[in-house]
């Protein structure tokens, strides 16, 4: 594999089902697969053209606190924006280093997508 790197970031959900569903049904990513126990979903994991995130329930005092920022190409970012504005997902604008377009998961976690360094002028 040589110099690659992978990582799979890790978000804490109070419920992984319900977060399951926004990422899919909002956000448009898939589940790849999913891990319970005595009946209870614990985690799950989630992907979207290459980006995978896993999402768990197993530390319910650190649920909420995560912040990703997911870099898209400088002209994918408008017509994910339209994709999930179509999808009734709430956004808004922000900043931290970047003017991003920031979404609040159902429980908190924060997704930050920069805009093109353009939009920063």
């Amino acid at each position: 594999m040589g110099n690659h790197w992978y990582s799979r970031p890790v978000l804490m959900v109070a419920d992984v089902e319900r977060a399951s569903a926004f990422y899919t049904g909002q956000l448009g990513f898939t589940e790849s697969w999913r891990h319970a126990e005595d009946g209870e979903l614990l985690v799950a994991q989630i992907a979207r053209m290459g980006c995978e995130l896993i999402l768990s329930s197993q530390w319910p005092d650190k649920v909420g606190r995560g912040m990703i920022f997911l870099s898209l190409d400088p002209d994918e970012i408008e017509t994910a924006r339209a994709e999930f504005e179509r999808r009734g997902v709430s956004i808004r604008n922000g900043r931290w280093g970047y003017d991003s377009m920031i979404i609040d998961d159902p429980d908190g976690n924060q997704l930050y997508f920069p805009y093109p360094a353009s939009t920063n002028e």
